[in-house]
């Protein structure tokens, strides 16, 4: 059986922190690198700035000045202020925990259509999270070791910091909770987000990254409740931080991109739209089907064209029917136009970018 408390497993372990944490310390890197394209578009004005943006760029960058702090304090061999490196790692660390949970927290909102009982109940929620994380950093102390020629920790206050991550485990749950009770009453549903990309992307692709926040964080936890040594107590505190930042930040991205890029179909009953996001409307058909639905006797089409960049196209039938004729060699079976128009081209007639 292990012996934990002994000096030679504290010392293994302490080597086993020191690669794992530059190994994650690439991992982040890498994953920075590529989705570093999407800030630069709003650093240039590429895409329009919204306030919720500003959480995820304090997660993103305050996570990577973390790590940054925390490999100079393990690599450095010069004397440094040993208790100002630890007092801004801790804080920083934490707070990229909490900002990856404002995040995930922001987009259950978003599910919930800005439900304002939710608002109210998440706003508080993390405000409890964040007296929490503020008072971590204050409440350890390090000094420089002559001996072992680096920092090391003199005391610390493991109760604040594991009711920092029980704090973050259980609110990474509701959100994932609250998403997951979205998903199962979206079943059966025939609404046009059941249907959609967008229901796939958040309550697919978005419920996982849900669930791997939570697990980074009960992982954590459970070893600092188990407080095996100094080392291990804290050994999945920067994963758990890390692995948190990235799902977060990445389920900014894909709903941001979505926003802005993607294509959807939204059926309900008779009723047939294809949409993009508010920046992508440059050019809007509206094709209204009355009378024997003829091109030129009872088709009303209106092209509207704007300086934006990619197509928009709007499409109603408001009749019930599955196969509406717009034309001698083309019609319109519920889904799309099939044959060949003989009078009119709409790329023809639609206005150059």
């Amino acid at each position: 059986m292990t012996e934990w408390s002994s000096q030679a497993e504290v010392q293994l372990d302490a080597e086993v922190l020191l690669k794992f944490t530059h190994a994650l310390m690439g991992i982040y890197v890498w994953e920075w690198f590529l989705s570093v394209d999407f800030d630069w578009e709003f650093i240039t004005g590429k895409r329009p700035f919204r306030w919720p943006i500003m959480f995820y760029f304090a997660n993103r960058y305050i996570l990577f000045f973390a790590l940054i702090g925390i490999l100079i304090s393990f690599d450095t061999t010069t004397k440094v202020n040993c208790q100002a490196i630890y007092i801004f790692n801790q804080l920083t660390g934490n707070a990229s925990v909490g900002l990856a949970s404002i995040n995930l927290g922001l987009r259950t909102l978003a599910v919930y259509g800005n439900s304002k009982t939710l608002t109210v109940i998440l706003i508080i929620a993390i405000l409890g999270h964040w007296s929490l994380i503020l008072q971590a950093g204050v409440l350890l102390k390090a000094a420089w070791s002559p001996e072992a020629n680096q920092c090391i920790i003199i005391s610390t206050n493991n109760t604040i910091l594991a009711a920092t991550f029980i704090y973050s485990m259980v609110f990474d749950l509701l959100v994932f909770l609250l998403n997951a009770y979205k998903l199962g009453s979206r079943k059966g549903s025939t609404s046009s987000m059941g249907e959609s990309r967008l229901g796939r992307l958040l309550f697919g692709d978005g419920l996982v990254y849900f669930f791997v926040a939570f697990l980074s964080n009960l992982l954590a936890t459970v070893f600092m409740l188990l407080n095996l040594n100094s080392i291990m107590t804290v050994i999945f505190n920067i994963p758990a931080a890390i692995s948190s930042t990235i799902v977060a930040c990445r389920v900014v991205r894909r709903l941001s991109t979505f926003t802005n890029e993607g294509a959807e179909m939204f059926n309900s009953g008779a009723r047939h739209e294809l949409r993009r996001g508010s920046r992508m409307r440059p050019q809007i058909l509206r094709v209204t089907s009355t009378g024997n639905h003829h091109i030129g006797s009872g088709v009303h089409v209106q092209i509207a064209q704007e300086t934006y960049t990619h197509t928009e196209a709007i499409i109603e039938q408001e009749s019930p029917s599955s196969n509406t004729d717009v034309g001698p060699n083309l019609h319109y079976d519920g889904k799309e136009f099939k044959g060949e128009p003989d009078s009119y081209d709409v790329e023809a007639k639609a206005v150059p970018l």
